[in-house]
């Protein structure tokens, strides 16, 4: 080995020496036993107060005044039993709502404790150091997954928006439309009279690689926004007013759109008259047809 391969070997070592000095590494905290604390406190809070509701009516109500009834015709006579056939769904629907309310009630409360410690706010979070934010970045995570998904496949999942508006994760305008999607759990902002379309994905965070940094960015969507289904959304992205998004479009990080306009592809951009056309396999005649319509509607509403 010459004198100049020695040289560029001892430049090599050196250079991976500080490489390595510069990269501070620690174990993440998983911190198991506070998302263990956090699911149990939800789940027995949200249960114990309409099970010991509903267990009093059956023993004190259901039980004596309608199953121990022994003559059938009483049944449809009588007050009592009348009174334990006909309360009993809504006794149950009342359960069940004052289920939902606790387990919002619940989700709020350990929520505001997180704000509190370690308000939400836009940057990068390093996952090799521990640290606050990335530990609360986690919890908050894990305590709105289970409430979101049980208010989301429920029976009344248009309850999903003032869950949201409760819990504070979320801001959710008036008369906007949220259909079952993915993510889309925390740190969005969405208008008034907008529609979220099936399965669309909106995540204001993203993982830069398998053990990379937290992106964690606010997504703000404006009024009349409309995602018509299978949309992805990055953090950062703003959404402004009268948008709409096509099947498949996905929006990459802090993208800003102005609106007014209709978005198509991946990553998306606007779509004129030529393209419109094209995707909805129209033809010209057709499309005048529509203008003009629109145009004698207009008319005849002045």
């Amino acid at each position: 080995m010459n004198e100049n391969d020695q040289m560029v070997e001892h430049k090599n070592n050196s250079n991976q020496n500080l490489s390595n000095k510069s990269v501070i590494k620690q174990e993440v905290n998983l911190q198991f036993h506070w998302y263990l604390f956090g699911f149990f406190v939800i789940y027995y809070s949200s249960y114990i107060f309409p099970g010991v509701l509903f267990f009093l009516y059956l023993l004190f109500i259901y039980i004596p005044f309608y199953l121990e009834t022994n003559n059938i015709i009483s049944l449809f006579m009588e007050i009592k039993p009348l009174i334990g056939a006909i309360s009993l769904p809504f006794v149950i629907l009342t359960c069940y709502f004052l289920y939902l309310f606790m387990l919002a009630l619940t989700t709020r409360f350990l929520w505001n404790i997180t704000e509190r410690r370690s308000p939400s706010k836009d940057g990068i979070i390093p996952r090799n150091i521990r640290s606050k934010t990335l530990d609360y970045y986690h919890i908050r995570s894990f305590l709105s997954r289970y409430s979101k998904n049980t208010f989301q496949k429920g029976a009344f999942p248009w309850l999903l928006n003032w869950f949201y508006n409760f819990v504070g994760s979320n801001k959710i305008g008036t008369g906007t439309t949220i259909e079952e999607q993915f993510g889309a759990d925390k740190y969005i902002t969405v208008g008034d009279n907008s529609y979220i379309g099936v399965n669309s994905g909106f995540s204001s965070h993203s993982v830069e690689g398998i053990f990379g940094n937290i992106s964690y960015f606010k997504i703000r969507l404006g009024d009349n926004v409309t995602t018509a289904g299978l949309n992805c959304v990055a953090p950062g992205v703003t959404i402004n007013d009268n948008s709409y998004l096509f099947p498949l479009a996905s929006a990459t990080k802090h993208s800003n759109l102005k609106g007014n306009n209709y978005y198509y592809g991946v990553p998306l951009r606007k779509i004129f008259k030529r393209k419109i056309i094209k995707y909805l396999d129209i033809s010209q005649e057709e499309l005048t047809k529509v203008l003009e319509f629109r145009k004698n509607q207009e008319k005849n509403k002045e």
